[in-house]
């Protein structure tokens, strides 16, 4: 025998109410029960709803919550009424709750019972059970609903959306306080925007609300005549809304009254003193949660505020470039840091960029941000040097670390920046770096290289700190990403991990589609570090505090496309430029990371090793054998699988390498031999100030043309 025969059998039915969905499945016994014809249906909540007492149905919510917290059986008994509101039997319902999405799904059985004789324990026990334990349930409920509320309006959803065991509400009002008048702060009723409470109230008026405000004692209305009696000017008002009883009850945080709370209902109300003490405790609660949520957002507003204050917007307009800028906070706190970006007219005509971090994440850094901002667009504006611009501002926070209180204590802060001075006409870039990351260009062809910057001490550790200038050229179709460490390191990444997280998330943005929208790329690069695309990125320091997101975009607008062979646009050709200076020799291991990084999709892994091994035999020799420094200069060309790359290293000395034969033990003299078995073609040729040498290899190594080509134009010295 099945289970719904055997259950049918002993009068018993089967109910299913899914509260997340609002929709309740009976089976032909439990639609029996319910007064109507017995067959399985499924009703919407309020046609179910319909079917039972009000009360009853509005207590059984308490009864379900008390259930789910303490993960037992729901038992009620529950009056089943017609039409007419007559009683037409009672039923017990045994359930097992269980939380879903959105509410909660209540699975069980309802069993016809008799109605109970008088002078039984029975006849003396609440319909639906123990009334208190019902309150009890509900109250945590609605504590925990509106301690979570973040806002004013979560807090009026909430308060809507309380069940009170025994009696519901079906419209609610909240008044504020304005002076010496009553504000509406939120309402909820099935006539929506038409029930909206009389706005502008003064607090001397014939009205309940007001005079709740005016003691601070609650006022309860148990009928029509009572409403009207007692108040004949407020009555016709909400006389329209046809409401049987109305409860007036202050709003108290810290002792003051900041309000009133009106609870109107459709059924009578007795409010007797366990039903005045739930509305008492709601209040309460609710007072508390509007206080804070009111604390919250003005908390919000001062960040907001401070935010539009410290953080200009970027100018839309310069010739031949677009520019696009995003500011994120940690989200802690009053939502403001020491990250900071901005953009500053020169007298030159020419523009700066700058992007800085201050050290912290609490209000002194964003004071400190503020001060430091200010100078250095005093700086800029009297046309200071990029190097000059940073080691005044390092001055500048260094004084303000002296005077502090205790002199040098422990609240000194230092302050990492990064300032560019750009000339739109040429896309010429002079870079100062005080302890900050160091630019990435995304290329014309898709590629984003970390271009490597001269760069000094953070600012604010030595006054007279010195900050060498780096040149670049941002090439037609190129943009340059400046940040703060926020953008790469949050999410548990290191500059590693997170650089490369930020390649994937720009070389997924096709040449075009950042043609189109600057801004769309702005926004990938914030939603690749707090997006749902996060989660699946995490670096390996996990445990690491969330920072603050600055990020500055610079585009120089491409000089449209070239055609190529055939008709069809020619591939752009990837570029990078570096500096080694005699005095940094250690610069020779970001021209190795940088050819790396402009080979990263090379077909074949053993020539992209080869030169890196080439171009530090080469700019080592520049070092060790000439007075100057080396420029090198790598170009990658032509169709993918069939690419050409040239890696030319310029000095000022007209003197020629030559070839010699280093014994087994030698430490030295092997750079030309390694050209000749690695490179596909080299040469060195002697220029006006100086000479370049120069070696190439081929994607498709059957085009190689030997270890020295004729047409090369030059011989390397024997």
């Amino acid at each position: 025998m099945r289970t719904e025969d055997l259950l049918a059998a002993i009068a018993t039915g089967l109910w299913r109410w899914d509260n997340a969905s609002g929709r309740v499945t009976l089976d032909a016994e439990a639609a029996r029960l319910l007064g109507l014809p017995p067959t399985p249906v499924e009703l919407t909540e309020a046609a179910a709803r319909s079917r039972f007492h009000p009360v009853d149905f509005a207590e059984i919510n308490g009864i379900v919550q008390l259930a789910l917290a303490e993960e037992t059986l729901a038992e009620a008994r529950l009056r089943i009424v017609d039409e007419r509101g007559r009683v037409q039997r009672i039923v017990r319902s045994r359930s097992r709750p269980r939380v879903v999405d959105g509410g909660f799904e209540l699975v069980g059985t309802l069993q016809e019972v008799p109605e109970p004789q008088p002078g039984t324990s029975a006849a003396h026990t609440p319909i639906t059970g123990d009334w208190r334990r019902s309150r009890e349930a509900f109250l945590l409920d609605a504590g925990r609903a509106l301690a979570e509320a973040r806002s004013t309006a979560e807090v009026l959803r909430v308060a809507a959306g309380l069940s009170m065991p025994g009696f519901m509400p079906d419209g609610l009002a909240v008044f504020g306080i304005e002076g010496d008048r009553l504000s509406v702060i939120g309402h909820h009723g099935p006539h929506g925007d038409e029930e909206r409470p009389s706005a502008g109230t003064a607090l001397a008026d014939d009205h309940p609300a007001a005079e709740v405000v005016r003691t601070g004692r609650a006022l309860y209305l148990p009928t029509p005549e009572e409403y009207s009696r007692r108040y004949p000017t407020a009555w016709p008002v909400a006389a329209p809304f046809r409401r049987t009883s109305w409860a007036f009850v202050p709003l108290v945080n810290a002792g003051r009254t900041i309000g009133a709370w009106m609870a109107a209902f459709t059924q009578p109300v007795a409010f007797t003193p366990d039903e005045r003490s739930v509305l008492t405790t709601v209040a309460r609660m609710l007072a508390q949660a509007l206080a804070r949520a009111g604390m919250q957002e003005e908390q919000q507003e001062l960040a907001l505020g401070l935010q539009r204050s410290m953080m200009p917007t970027v100018q839309p307009d310069i010739p031949g470039m677009t520019v696009a800028a995003r500011y994120v906070p940690t989200g802690g706190g009053l939502e403001v840091g020491g990250d900071w970006y901005d953009m500053i007219p020169l007298p030159s005509g020419r523009l700066a960029l700058v992007i800085g971090d201050v050290q912290g994440h609490d209000v002194r850094a964003a004071g400190l941000m503020g001060q430091l901002r200010i100078a250095l667009r005093a700086y800029a504006s009297e046309g200071h040097h990029p190097d000059a611009v940073l080691s005044r501002a390092s001055r500048f926070l260094a004084g303000i670390n002296a005077t502090e209180p205790g002199g040098h204590g422990e609240d000194q802060r230092f302050a990492t920046c990064l300032y560019i001075e750009v000339d739109p006409a040429t896309g010429l870039l002079d870079i100062a770096r005080a302890g900050h990351p160091d630019p990435a260009i995304l290329l014309a062809d898709g590629t984003v290289l970390i271009r490597p910057t001269a760069g000094g001490l953070p600012l604010g550790i030595v006054p007279d700190a010195d900050y060498p200038t780096t040149r670049l050229v941002l090439e037609p179709g190129e943009t340059m990403m400046v940040c703060t460490d926020g953008l790469i390191e949050t999410g548990g990444h290191d500059l590693d991990t997170g650089w490369a997280r930020l390649r994937d998330t720009i070389e997924a943005h096709e040449p075009g589609e950042i043609d189109e929208s600057l801004e769309r790329l702005a926004d990938a690069l914030v939603q690749a570090v707090h997006g749902p695309p996060s989660h699946h990125t995490t670096g390996p320091l996990v445990d690491r505090r969330e920072d603050d997101i600055a990020v500055l975009l610079l585009r120089r607008d491409g000089a449209g496309c070239s055609i190529g062979p055939g008709g069809l646009p020619a591939r752009p050709v990837r570029r990078t430029v570096l500096t080694v200076a005699q005095a940094e020799p250690e610069r020779i291991a970001e021209a190795r990371r940088q050819v790396r990084e402009v080979l990263h999709d090379w077909a074949d892994p053993d020539q992209v090793d080869s030169a890196v091994l080439m171009v530090s035999e080469v700019v080592t020799n520049v070092l060790l054998h000439t007075d100057g420094d080396a420029l090198l200069v790598a170009e990658i060309s032509g169709e993918r699988g069939a690419r050409r790359v040239r890696v030319d290293v310029a000095d000022s000395s007209d003197e020629l390498p030559h070839r010699r034969c280093p014994g087994e033990l030698a430490s030295s003299g092997r750079g030309l031999v390694l050209l000749e078995l690695l490179a596909g073609a080299w040469g060195v040729d002697p220029r006006g100030d100086g000479k370049s040498t120069w070696f190439e290899l081929y994607e498709d190594a059957g085009e190689a043309v030997g270890p020295l080509s004729p047409e090369s134009g030059s011989e390397p010295a024997a």
